[in-house]
């Protein structure tokens, strides 16, 4: 997986898209998950800070990853589920999240990010899952071939860090055993954190970061090797490849305001996170309104309103080899 890709979410943190990567498209792209866990191109990521945000977003949005994968599992369609193949791991929160849902396959987590599939490991280690767990380090698409067959693709968040997402998700397909399933994290809507007027500042922040993730986007994916650009019609781009379409479903992350003190972190982090991505995408005026949002001592700031929120939500596409 090419280190350019992580939410969330998979998502960034929140991620994200990231980052993540859980990583929502308001996330800076720094997916929760997604390979390589949300990286823009030619920024250096500093994996001692980033794992645990990455793993800290993944946490918080574990309730519409394990929901998604109930809903697949019970389709009158799905598998047996032997093998799974989490693309883009990041952390691992997900993949020990289906080794759960799934409690006969075999998990294999895989990213581009040795710090990140260490954590993946400790994760698995710890939950007592290890016995079924392994990792692998690829670059994709390039080590696709590498991966072998499996009975579930998740692919959460991390398609769209790959320039020919067609073949990217032709790929997949290839890897699945008969009657296997893709599961393709794409879509969702924006996190949402503060009201739209706060108190400061011009209202509307939040929508104009919005504005700023989508530009930060189109810049992404205009630098990816191989780069085409596809209509994000994520089940037609299923069947263009030979899938069946199963159906789409979106899962809603709902946690209202006062927030537990581990959300209200991570809203802190991954605002922080974009502040510094956007960079010049921000107006001063917006940027002003951030350092005080981000300030620890300000009374107005996201450490000490009682307004602070997480909303968002993540779409799971389905596609089906035939058996």
């Amino acid at each position: 997986m090419n280190s350019n890709a992580g939410h969330g979410h998979h998502e960034a943190p929140a991620p994200t898209a990231t980052a993540v990567h859980p990583h929502s498209h308001a996330h800076a792209h720094t997916p929760a998950h997604g390979p390589g866990s949300g990286a823009d191109p030619g920024t250096d990521i500093d994996w001692d800070v980033m794992g645990p945000l990455l793993e800290r977003d993944a946490e918080l949005s574990s309730t519409q990853y394990e929901a998604a994968a109930r809903w697949m599992a019970a389709l009158p369609t799905a598998p047996e589920v032997r093998r799974v193949l989490d693309i883009g791991s990041g952390p691992g929160v997900v993949s020990c999240l289906l080794a759960d849902v799934f409690p006969e396959a075999e998990v294999v987590a895989v990213d581009a990010t040795p710090a990140l599939l260490e954590r993946a490991r400790n994760r698995a280690r710890r939950l007592g899952v290890i016995e079924r767990f392994d990792t692998r380090e690829a670059e994709l698409p390039r080590d696709v071939d590498r991966l072998g067959q499996a009975d579930l693709v998740w692919a959460g968040n991390s398609l769209h860090h790959m320039g020919d997402q067609r073949a990217a998700l032709a790929s997949f397909a290839g890897l699945l055993t008969p009657g296997g399933t893709v599961a393709l994290v794409e879509g969702g809507l924006p996190t949402r954190r503060l009201p739209r007027d706060i108190g400061i500042g011009r209202p509307g922040l939040e929508a104009r970061m919005e504005a700023a993730a989508a530009e930060r986007f189109d810049r992404m994916r205009a630098e990816l090797p191989d780069t085409k650009r596809e209509t994000e019609d994520w089940s037609a781009l299923l069947a263009a490849v030979g899938l069946a379409p199963q159906g789409t479903r979106s899962f809603l992350l709902d946690l209202p305001a006062p927030l537990s003190r581990a959300a209200r972190d991570h809203v802190v982090a991954s605002m922080a996170r974009e502040r510094e991505v956007f960079g010049e995408l921000l107006t001063a005026e917006d940027d002003a309104v951030l350092e005080r949002l981000l300030d620890p001592d300000d009374p107005q700031g996201l450490h000490h309103r009682p307004d602070v929120y997480l909303l968002t939500a993540r779409t799971v596409h389905l596609g089906r080899r035939e058996a």
